[in-house]
Parts: C-alpha cells; sequence; structure tokens
C-alpha cells in the first residue's frame, strides 16, 4: 500500500512529529511504501481561488513544493494528516496543503482512505471539535473513507507524550493499516 504522511507542525521533534514517526515505522515494518511531507519545512503558497487549475489541466499558477506531493497524493491509497491542534483546528502549514488539493478535486476523489493524527494541551473532547469536523467535511467532499483517529489529549509537550500509549497506538496503527 502506498502512503502519505502530511505533518504541519512546525517543530521538528514536537508531539506531532513523535507521532508521524511512530506511525511510519509502523506502516513501514507492515511493509507498506511511506513518503512523509512535512509542510511546515516546504514551500507552500496559499491557494488564490484563481482557477487557473480549472483552465491548465489541474496544474497550478504556483510552481512551489505542491507540484512534488500532488504526484504522491494521486497514487496513494491513504493519506495521513498529521497536525497539533492550533486555536481549535490544524495548523495554517497543514491546512495550506489541503486547500491546494483544490487543483485535484476530482483527481482525488474517491478510492482513498485517510487517517487523522493530532495532539494537544487540552485534554477535553471540545479541543478536537473544530479539528474533527473538519477533517469530516474533507472527507465527505473528497468521498475519502476515514481509517482512524488519534487524539493525544492532554500533551503540551514531547517529554509528556512520551509517558503516555499515543506513540504506541500510532505504531500499532501504522502497522495495521489496510
Amino acid at each position: 500500500m502506498k502512503v502519505t504522511v502530511i505533518t504541519g507542525s512546525p517543530h521538528k521533534n514536537g508531539t506531532t512529529a513523535l507521532l508521524a514517526d511512530k506511525f511510519i515505522e509502523g506502516a513501514a515494518d507492515a511493509g507498506h511504501e511511506v513518503y512523509r511531507f512535512d509542510a511546515a519545512f516546504e514551500d507552500v503558497k496559499p491557494c488564490l481561488a484563481c482557477k487557473y487549475c480549472a483552465s491548465h489541466q489541474s496544474e497550478c499558477v504556483h510552481k512551489d513544493s505542491m507540484n512534488m506531493l500532488n504526484g504522491k497524493l494521486l497514487e496513494s491509497n491513504i493519506i495521513v494528516f498529521v497536525t497539533p491542534v492550533y486555536y481549535y483546528t490544524m495548523s495554517a502549514q497543514i491546512k495550506a496543503v489541503a486547500d491546494r488539493f483544490h487543483a485535484n478535486n476530482a483527481k482525488l476523489s474517491g478510492n482513498k482512505k485517510a487517517m487523522l493524527f493530532t495532539a494537544a494541551y487540552g485534554a477535553d473532547d471540545g479541543t478536537f471539535e473544530g479539528l474533527q469536523k473538519t477533517y469530516e467535511a474533507m472527507l465527505r467532499f473528497l468521498n475519502w473513507q476515514d481509517a482512524g483517529i488519534l487524539f493525544a489529549k492532554g500533551c503540551p509537550a514531547k517529554e509528556v507524550l512520551e509517558t503516555t500509549d499515543y506513540p504506541q497506538q500510532a505504531y500499532e496503527m501504522g502497522r495495521t493499516i489496510a
């Protein structure tokens, strides 16, 4: 199975980076081909809604790192979003990537699965409500199937996350994807 992991944290060694690492380790151990795209460290310009892609066979007016990611997205069976919760939803870095799906909506629609991994300081369910609704709306729009969600509650720092079973859960989710 081909898996694309898109991270959205500007912290290379933060909480969600650990979740991504563990998921990827599990997926690789299970024999899956994994491509990781760290959005915060790539050149991803925001969608302008200029409609250039509509008249240029899904090519975007921007010439940036999305050109590399788009091919991986199209060939992947599963897309994994890994983002911290920033003000009740995904980080701006990963949101910019999701917004740029627009150029390939028709090509991306259907026959894919998705997963969501996140960590947040907050420990109550309301902390993740905005992110979960956004994720569910994206899946509905793209006609993708949810393959799993991991909400790492009450984890403001990597050192806290490491004392929980969330990293092991991420590993197992990677190892058992189907």
